[in-house]
């Protein structure tokens, strides 16, 4: 026990029995005590309602002045509130600093409740996104931006890649939004302007698919008079003909380059297609690992395994050009006597197809970049397998447009595997059922 409530105790001892003498002589002694505790009572009480006008109404002036505990509590409460009110201080200034930074920031910022519905933003969103304080606020986001793809991006939970979309004020405005969860469940969303280089994007693109195409009749005339001029080989000094037969090995790995950058720009570009048809992933694994088999011309072993019976909706052509840029690398990269299998399998609700091998493997810090345009590991090697760099790339973008994913796992003189992975949503019931895809045919062979 403290000391203030022993001499709490001792003095209401004393004033009982104080109480106890007065009554005593008038055999009274009870009546006493019951007064001595009255008086007792009746202070406490005073004390309790200066503790309650204090707080009520003067909370930030000095206590009331008090002896024993209520001395003791008085002053306790008055360090505990200068402390929080030191918090609250400090907190504020925080909080300025973070909107007075984020009012700064070219970028917009959205603060979210756990509930999706806004609570906070910074004068770049009203700008890029048309938030109107009076109107807005507490309203939920999805109510303001109504575009499909950033409703099923927030409700989707997935935020690992941003979202590029068009403002919902302005179509021209091209912004990259990402999502972050923090906190009880609430989201911070961030919005940047990137018209500039969507356009600069585009303009590369452009530059690129009207480039790639001019290049194509010269091209296809210098190789028709490079194979002519082959036909009059025995003709021609030795050393003419050394040439010309390099010229032609270099004229269609440059036909091989424009076609390949070509299928790349369509992909890009064109709008992915709803008129997707029912594929038969063994049929098509069979047609590859054919291909690939006559580009090995029986340096390798090759083999086809289907683990999962559902079929795959999308575009034939496209994912067939995709699994032979896999199956083409794995037989140029992996080395002569190693074993190569082509497989369908279930992964997770979805499935994947694999193009796995055991050859000499790749250095994991690789891995991050395989699929850039141009990135080759080693490039005397590429060039002297004829490659041109850009499969792997056409790889991303036909599984960008059939909504799969690419994942590469590799070690030196472990083998690499290539994984598609396909979601639920592309797969049907049975394979054995699918009709015939249509045939729609790209620019080029695959690279």
């Amino acid at each position: 026990m403290t000391r203030p409530w022993r001499r709490e105790c001792w003095r209401l001892a004393a004033l009982v029995a104080v109480g106890a003498l007065v009554g005593w002589p008038f055999d009274q002694s009870g009546a006493g005590i019951a007064v001595a505790l009255g008086i007792a009572l009746l202070q406490h009480l005073r004390r309790l309602h200066a503790l309650q006008a204090w707080l009520t109404h003067h909370p930030h002036d000095e206590p009331p002045s008090a002896t024993g505990p209520w001395g003791e509590l008085f002053d306790r409460l008055y360090r505990y509130q200068k402390r929080q009110r030191l918090t609250q201080r400090r907190l504020r200034d925080t909080l300025s600093r973070i909107q007075e930074s984020s009012e700064a920031m070219r970028d917009s910022v959205v603060m979210l409740d756990r509930h999706g519905d806004m609570e906070w933003w910074n004068s770049a969103a009203e700008r890029m996104l048309g938030l109107k304080p009076a109107l807005d606020r507490g309203q939920h986001i999805t109510n303001l931006m109504r575009e499909p793809s950033f409703v099923d991006y927030f409700h989707a939970r997935d935020y690992r890649e941003p979202l590029t979309l068009c403002s919902p004020i302005d179509e021209n405005l091209i912004l990259q939004c990402q999502i972050t969860l923090y906190g009880d469940d609430e989201r911070l969303v961030m919005a940047r302007d990137i018209t500039r280089l969507h356009r600069l994007e585009q303009m590369r693109r452009d530059f690129v698919a009207n480039v790639s195409h001019e290049l194509r009749t010269p091209l296809t005339v210098l190789a028709g008079y490079l194979e002519t001029y082959g036909d009059m080989a025995e003709m021609l000094p030795e050393r003419l003909g050394r040439g010309i037969d390099e010229m032609q090995r270099q004229t269609q790995r440059m036909q091989n380059l424009v076609n390949d950058l070509l299928l790349l720009s369509r992909l890009e570009n064109d709008q992915p297609s709803h008129d997707d048809a029912r594929l038969d992933p063994a049929a098509l694994l069979d047609a590859v690992c054919r291909d690939a088999a006559a580009l090995s011309d029986g340096d390798h072993s090759l083999e086809v395994e289907i683990d999962e019976p559902r079929g795959l909706l999308g575009l034939e052509q496209e994912l067939h050009s995709a699994v032979s840029n896999l199956a083409f690398n794995a037989v140029r990269y992996a080395g002569a006597g190693s074993r190569i299998m082509l497989r369908w399998r279930p992964s997770g609700d979805g499935a994947c197809l694999e193009v796995e091998d055991d050859g000499a493997g790749l250095d994991p810090r690789h891995i991050p970049r395989l699929t850039e345009r141009f990135y080759r590991i080693d490039k005397g090697r590429s060039t002297a397998t004829g490659g041109t760099g850009l499969g792997l790339a056409i790889v991303k973008h036909v599984l960008l447009r059939h909504d799969a994913r690419l994942e590469i796992d590799s070690r030196l003189g472990e083998g690499a595997t290539f994984r598609c992975h396909f979601p639920a949503a592309r797969l049907m019931a049975s394979a054995a059922e699918a009709p015939p895809a249509t045939d729609r045919s790209l620019p080029g062979p695959p690279r």
